[in-house]
């Protein structure tokens, strides 16, 4: 079975041409440069190579077990686990003070993909971990960071987040679960299902953090507090103690299989122990530190997972000998690879993919541009810009994962449909992806309800601004191949501008029919931000072959980012009647 490799080249290009990170790190972190960055990636690459690649169709064949109350791993990701401690990962992230190296988000985000590329199953503990850090750097009080963080971060401890209970999915104003105030202590007592590494016996302990109401609370979601509620606590005599949390059952699931999904029972007895987080009545608005961490990085499984299905596929299609090529004068059967509709899957797999990095990478930028200058009209900006991406990162990076990973099936043919390639298990995996961390239908909504009105309309028009001027400079470019994008990308540009204002009016005159084309719309989103990369990667990669004619990666990155907006943005555009006649049809649906 051929082996995962770190696609450096393309992750180099964008920390170098599309983020001038060294600028950024300038005045950051003068120990960091992108050669260093780019060193520890490569770093990354092997170790993920080597110890998760290998052991992911293990896990995914093997699964999860409950026994005696415990969930038990698969015995490779336990030793692999400890090797992942050990060798300083989980530490990618986190103040320095508490033991992190506090790398830029940026360059996290293409680590993270490193990870969830080789084994999702596995580097979903490590992303929860890693929002539960954010979580209690951004609201934990001192004697909170000073105990719990550097053990999260050395990934001594794992951390979850607690949110669904059987009767309240995404609704969490009907939470039931009930935290009891006794001696300056708190007893948590509820249910919480679909509880992701939920129990698991890689990590020594498990930080939960849970939504819960105390009593006398206000109704809905202005009611909720946090706790923090550990597997194991140290009672009053400093004596390590089993929390009162039940594993009550794990899921059996279409994939994901090594990863496991638990209901747990907090305080079947009397109540599991726990820690306020910030004050009480403010949960919701504190988890949503940890759960906007996650769907960035659930946007990040996406392409991580896209990336993984397009090697394999690319390595099967130049091996898989079948049929004869149109070419007439070649008589002897062809690698797949030489024929036409494959390799057209194969650019769909790749393009898709590169723009989605590139947006998931920059997103991370404009978080770490916030939190260099937090306070500035700049790094404000920055701010409410991450913040408008960040439901368009997680629900269009999954929506085509499901459809990368399909090709990547296709490709395979008739093999793709067996597990021994391993195919469809990227298939399997990923299809949760939309689901989890809100549904994709949640992040549309978010993006129309509140980021459209962001700033009173601002925060987008800016977007669409910065679109404009890198459309504008390629139509400038002498490439004709660059201007025939910068034309098209300029052209979804005016249908999306059409498209928000429409909503937005429509919005305030009759929600529901804004609402029924918020998904597409987030969809067209997607497909311009994603033009709008792959131009901006064009720009760049001509000024590269200016200087340089014989640069392939250059090259490649045009005829790349060429088929990208001729197959997208178009389709892009086409959505507009979708936007915005849908409901006149939906409304009579019963």
């Amino acid at each position: 079975m051929e082996k995962y490799s770190v696609p450096i080249d393309d992750m180099s290009f964008i920390l170098n041409n599309l983020l001038n990170i060294n600028s950024f790190l300038k005045g950051n972190d003068e120990d960091l440069s992108s050669d260093s960055i780019k060193m520890i990636i490569e770093e990354a690459g092997k170790f993920a190579t080597d110890e998760l690649d290998t052991i992911n169709q293990i896990g995914d064949k093997e699964g999860i077990k409950l026994e005696n109350g415990v969930v038990r791993m698969p015995e490779s990701f336990i030793k692999t686990y400890q090797n992942f401690v050990s060798t300083g990962w989980f530490s990618v992230i986190g103040a320095k003070k508490y033991g992190g190296q506090d790398l830029p988000l940026s360059a996290v985000v293409m680590i993270n993909e490193i990870w969830h590329s080789t084994n999702i199953s596995f580097a979903t503990n490590n992303m929860l971990t890693q929002g539960a850090v954010e979580l209690l750097e951004s609201h934990g009080d001192e004697k909170q960071k000073d105990y719990y963080l550097p053990n999260l971060i050395s990934g001594k401890w794992s951390g979850t987040m607690n949110l669904t209970e059987p009767h309240a999915g995404s609704d969490l104003s009907l939470i039931k679960t009930k935290a009891i105030e006794n001696n300056n202590q708190f007893f948590i007592k509820g249910t919480k299902i679909y509880i992701t590494h939920g129990d698991q016996d890689m990590s020594d302990n498990i930080i939960h953090f849970v939504l819960a109401k105390l009593p006398n609370s206000p109704k809905g979601v202005k009611g909720i507090s946090l706790f923090l509620v550990p597997k194991y606590y140290l009672n009053n005599k400093g004596n390590r103690v089993k929390n009162d949390i039940k594993v009550v059952s794990i899921e059996q699931k279409l994939g994901h299989h090594a990863s496991p999904t638990c209901v747990l029972s907090f305080g079947e007895n009397d109540g599991a122990v726990g820690e306020l987080i910030g004050q009480p009545n403010q949960g919701l608005k504190i988890m949503f530190t940890m759960m906007n961490n996650a769907r960035l990085n659930v946007g990040v499984q996406g392409l991580a997972i896209s990336e993984r299905a397009y090697q394999k596929a690319l390595n099967f299609s130049k091996e898989r000998v079948q049929g004869y090529s149109l070419n007439k004068k070649i008589s002897e059967p062809v690698k797949i690879i030489k024929h036409p509709d494959v390799k057209r899957m194969l650019m769909e797999m790749r393009s898709q993919t590169e723009a989605m990095r590139g947006l998931a990478v920059i997103t991370g930028n404009f978080i770490d541009k916030y939190k260099s200058f937090p306070n500035s009209p700049e790094g404000k900006e920055c701010l409410f810009i991450s913040n408008l991406l960040t439901p368009i990162v997680k629900a269009w990076c999954t929506d085509q994962s499901i459809y990368i990973t399909s090709l990547g099936v296709q490709v395979h043919g008739g093999m793709g449909f067996i597990e021994d390639t391993g195919a469809a298990q990227y298939y399997r995996d990923c299809r949760i992806l939309s689901i989890y961390e809100g549904t994709n239908g949640i992040q549309a909504l978010d993006l129309l309800r509140r980021k459209l009105f962001q700033e009173n309309g601002e925060t987008y028009k800016k977007v669409l601004q910065i679109i404009k001027n890198t459309a504008k400079r390629a139509t400038e470019s002498e490439n004709n191949n660059l201007k025939e994008m910068g034309e098209l990308l300029l052209k979804s540009l005016g249908v999306i501008e059409d498209c928000s204002v429409w909503l937005i009016d429509k919005y305030e005159e009759n929600p529901e029919i804004s609402a029924t084309g918020a998904t597409p719309f987030l969809n067209m989103f997607g497909w311009v931000l994603g033009g709008w990369v792959m131009v901006n990667s064009a720009n760049k990669a001509q000024l590269i072959i200016l200087k340089d004619k014989n640069d392939k990666f250059a090259k490649e990155k045009i005829n790349t980012a060429s088929f990208f907006c001729n197959t997208y943005l178009p389709l892009a555009s086409s959505l507009q009647n979708t936007i915005k006649k849908s409901f006149y049809a939906l409304e009579n649906f019963d």
